[in-house]
């Protein structure tokens, strides 16, 4: 058998969105692709709670709270590590993806990760909406919007998890007999 999650708005709980402020241009984009396409997907503004952090290094200190909440179904991570002069960009961008992944693999809860790690401004641009006057087809094919890319991807992990865990031990098809 195969299981797949689909885009089916109609969860239990609430949707947290965790913004970081640095690189706020890009990080606007981001989380107005994500709002932008829940309502696409019919998800009400309503079941969505949107966290503000300083940076980047700050979301996983939310979104480790965020996964203890019982009412959150699926947690959005949005951020943008854009490189500079030094190896600083490195030490971030290792340090919240790694706490990420182990928070999602420790709780079993979707969790997504949209913190853009670009060597580029334009890489950023481009990755949280992209440019519409920009007529280079090479960097036109790296347009998109990750915050919409990641709220289809929590809808349909959601519904993926929401498979894998039975929802009444009593109506499983195949129960042990008794005796």
């Amino acid at each position: 058998m195969n299981y797949e999650g689909n885009l089916n708005p109609k969860f239990r709980g609430r949707i947290a969105i965790v913004v970081a402020k640095f690189n706020k241009t890009i990080t606007h984009r981001l989380l107005k692709g994500a709002l932008g396409k829940f309502r696409e997907l019919g998800v009400s503004r309503g079941k969505i709670d949107v966290y503000y952090v300083p940076g980047a290094f700050e979301i996983p200190t939310v979104t480790g709270a965020l996964v203890r909440d019982c009412r959150y179904a699926g947690i959005i991570a949005l951020g943008a590590v854009i490189k500079g002069e030094t190896s600083h960009d490195e030490y971030i961008n290792r340090a919240v993806s790694e706490s990420f992944a182990q928070q999602a693999a420790a709780s079993g809860k979707p969790l997504m990760f949209g913190v853009l790690t670009c060597s580029t401004l334009e890489q950023a641009v481009a990755r949280s909406g992209g440019d519409s006057t920009i007529r280079d087809k090479a960097q036109a094919a790296h347009f998109g919007n990750k915050g919409a890319d990641c709220a289809e991807g929590v809808l349909e992990m959601i519904d993926l998890m929401n498979q894998i865990r039975p929802k009444d031990k009593d109506n499983d098809e195949e129960q042990e007999p008794n005796g």
